[in-house]
């Protein structure tokens, strides 16, 4: 049983030292490893640095003057927005002033045309009127000399159309 006990103690030694070889190759690996990563690290901190820095005073320089511009947006914008409004105001009133003075030209259009026709008429009964009493009392004269004077009258044939639109 010594000779197991030996035998299995052995084995156990063996095991152990295989386990310590290995955990040292990972412990050497690793070590390899995180000095590539360091030496990657502070390639790209040595080359990106700079640039982040130039970035970095970039924003820290812009950043007032994008400020302003935005408030200076808003105010436009505000200003804007007043002046459609006051636009909007004065073109309603022209509008309305328009309308107004759009009803009272055709109101005054739609009178001086009724003055127009009452004038005319007016103007038609007054002339007319005296121009066919002329017109007959001529007539009536003309047929007294015929007789007095021993002419026949004259026909009419017709004519009394033409003599009414005399004038």
């Amino acid at each position: 049983m010594e000779s197991r006990f030996t035998i299995l103690l052995i084995e156990v030694g063996i095991a152990v030292s295989m386990q310590v070889v290995t955990l040292v190759a990972i412990l050497v690996t690793l070590r390899k490893t995180s000095q590539r990563m360091e030496a990657l690290a502070n390639d790209v901190q040595r080359r990106t640095g700079p640039t982040l820095d130039n970035l970095q005073a970039l924003v820290e320089h812009t950043r007032p003057r994008v400020e302003m511009l935005v408030d200076n947006i808003a105010e436009s914008s505000t200003l804007l927005k007043v002046q459609a409004q006051k636009l909007d105001s004065t073109l309603s009133d022209i509008l309305d002033r328009t309308r107004r003075q759009v009803v009272r030209a055709d109101d005054l259009v739609s009178r001086t045309f009724d003055k127009v026709e009452t004038t005319t008429e007016t103007v038609h009964n007054t002339v007319n009127a005296p121009v066919r009493q002329l017109s007959a009392i001529l007539q009536a004269v003309s047929t007294g000399l015929s007789v007095f004077l021993g002419r026949p009258p004259r026909a009419r044939n017709g004519n009394t159309q033409q003599d009414e639109l005399f004038v």
